[in-house]
């Protein structure tokens, strides 16, 4: 059954994946917005959603601003280990001090309608929720998701079964003291006194407003020069962040990423993706955000296409010993697979340790899952395996290493 819903959710989410009514060609006013379902978390009953799953909106009793859940967090549901859970994810851009906390204001200027701003976009603008646009991370954080009978040490297994953008415009930011080239980018003198968000000009924060097109049966990100040139971008979309509660009593910050997930930033965890976790908490407490419509490896202005996604996760618990853990439990690390790739993640503050973090994660993964001894693997992963540099602007940087399925014997590929 589980396996029927899955492969039915990933028909709708290739096949339809923006839920539009659009011929190729047409207009962004054609797109169907993708409004809240509702205020509460609920199962899922409407929106073409699955029955017997779960809705969570994001809403001001349902979100934080700029920080994860931490141990003493509060769950705002509760759902049983293999439920399929949607989250109306709710990008930053356009609710931000320095573009005015006033989305509908915002994306005008850009011709967008008030009717195609999503008013749950406009709530947490307005809503008195904490925010400190200095102190603490953009990011709007949805959730967090109690999973019953989850354990610190077990492993939180995520499919990522659809993701489907609920407008049609995304917003690439570069902010002065960010990136990969702060203090070179943005090319201006930098914030001014009396910057607000009754002033955010003064912030002298760039961010390129990219609307989506259809172009014959695909979807691309259009970023325009001032000249008028165009560049298309297809559309690839996935949540920046997904993760379970730190185990601290502390306000962890949403920019930087860590054992427990949180801002990856990691492009491969697109639709068909599976992300390991490793639980801190009792309950796991998932939650996800910083919703993207495309990103490249690095992110180097600082953010990618931001725009806010319908995503729908199925959540399962996996204990130590079960065969479907691409590590011993408890696991160091976050681990993604997809279909083509096993997926070892490495974390630090440090790029050049973050790689070495990569190369060991790779060699205990091949080592532990596939029986190979630890110096033939790394040998293979020298010349069998790519490293990618997922983002290098969050403080503690990402660098995965993919490793191809097809270049092992099936058997094991299976395991």
């Amino acid at each position: 059954m589980k396996n029927n819903m899955a492969a039915a959710l990933f028909r709708l989410a290739s096949a339809t994946a923006l839920f539009v009514t659009l011929a190729p060609g047409a207009a962004a006013a054609d797109f169907t917005i993708l409004q809240p379902l509702g205020d509460k978390p609920m199962q899922t009953t409407k929106g073409g959603l699955p029955a017997g799953g779960y809705y969570v909106p994001t809403t001001p009793q349902t979100a934080r601003w700029g920080h994860l859940p931490n141990a003493d967090a509060k769950p705002v549901l509760s759902v049983p280990s293999g439920s399929v859970v949607t989250f109306d994810t709710v990008s930053h851009e356009g609710i931000l001090e320095d573009q005015g906390k006033d989305p509908v204001k915002y994306f005008a200027q850009f011709g967008v309608k008030p009717e195609q701003v999503l008013n749950d976009a406009q709530a947490i603008a307005a809503s008195k929720l904490e925010h400190d646009f200095v102190k603490d991370g953009p990011h709007v954080i949805t959730g967090p998701v109690e999973i019953a009978g989850a354990k610190a040490g077990d492993v939180l297994m995520v499919e990522m079964l659809a993701l489907q953008p609920r407008v049609p415009y995304g917003v690439i930011s570069n902010r002065h003291g960010k990136g990969a080239l702060p203090g070179e980018f943005p090319e201006n003198k930098g914030p001014q006194p009396g910057a607000d968000a009754a002033h955010p000009q003064l912030y002298a924060n760039v961010s390129i407003f990219t609307p989506i097109r259809r172009i014959g049966d695909k979807w691309y990100g259009i970023v325009k020069d001032k000249s008028g040139r165009e560049a298309r971008i297809p559309l690839r979309p996935f949540n920046g962040t997904m993760g379970v509660a730190v185990n601290t009593k502390d306000k962890p910050n949403s920019v930087p990423p860590g054992e427990y997930a949180g801002n990856l930033d990691v492009n491969e965890l697109a639709v068909g993706a599976i992300l390991y976790i490793p639980i801190q908490v009792d309950g796991a407490l998932f939650y996800a955000g910083d919703p993207h419509f495309v990103q490249g490896d690095g992110e180097v202005a600082l953010t990618a296409i931001e725009g806010s996604l319908r995503s729908t996760y199925r959540l399962t618990v996996l204990k130590p010993g079960d065969a479907r853990l691409p590590m011993k439990a408890p696991m160091k690390n976050p681990f993604a697979e997809t279909a083509q790739y096993w997926i070892p993640i490495g974390l630090h503050t440090d790029l050049n340790e973050a790689m070495k973090d990569a190369t060991r994660q790779a060699i205990e993964f091949l080592n532990t899952k596939l029986e190979m001894d630890r110096a033939t693997a790394l040998a293979y992963l020298s010349a069998g395996a790519d490293f990618q540099v997922t983002q290098v602007v969050d403080r503690v940087k990402d660098v995965n290493a993919m490793i191809r399925k097809s270049d092992f014997a099936p058997s094991a590929a299976k395991k």
